[in-house]
């Protein structure tokens, strides 16, 4: 038997991320409707907003996603009119995405509505920096772990 005391559910720390997130999957929900997007293709939207053009393999570099979970999230993006798929010429297994007008446009206002969005959840000045820091470490620790 070991001596081992069993870490209870309310005090795991992978529980509280968990739950977390799934709390923070509704908020984005919610906060996404008015523009149809999805959280997944929101943060899709936030890296292309900053690096477009990007290969699709570069975008599944900066969300840690693979062309196979990016690919369906993209053709939807597509056909919503908020992106543009271009298949490269000298390499076609590469595609190159862009930002269509309505993305460019819709930008600063999907900005401002999900920032006012999450000043309602009342973070104290520097408060979200240090969450931010706190779960980069643990990030971080993880990835060493793992490797």
């Amino acid at each position: 038997m070991s001596n081992v005391e069993p870490v209870l559910l309310e005090d795991q720390l992978c529980f509280k991320l968990y739950t977390a997130n799934k709390k923070f999957n509704h908020f984005y929900q919610i906060a996404l409707k008015p523009y149809k997007l999805t959280y997944p293709q929101y943060i899709a939207m936030l890296t292309l907003w900053e690096y477009a053009p990007l290969s699709v393999k570069e975008l599944g570099k900066y969300l840690e996603l693979d062309s196979g979970t990016l690919t369906p999230l993209l053709k939807r993006l597509e056909s919503s009119g908020w992106i543009t798929r271009e298949r490269s010429s000298v390499d076609e297994r590469s595609v190159t995405i862009g930002l269509t007008d309505m993305a460019k446009e819709k930008r600063d206002d999907i900005y401002e509505h999900v920032s006012g969005c999450m000043s309602s959840l009342g973070f104290a000045d520097g408060e979200r920096a240090d969450y931010i820091q706190r779960i980069a470490k643990v990030e971080d620790k993880l990835d060493n772990f793992n490797n």
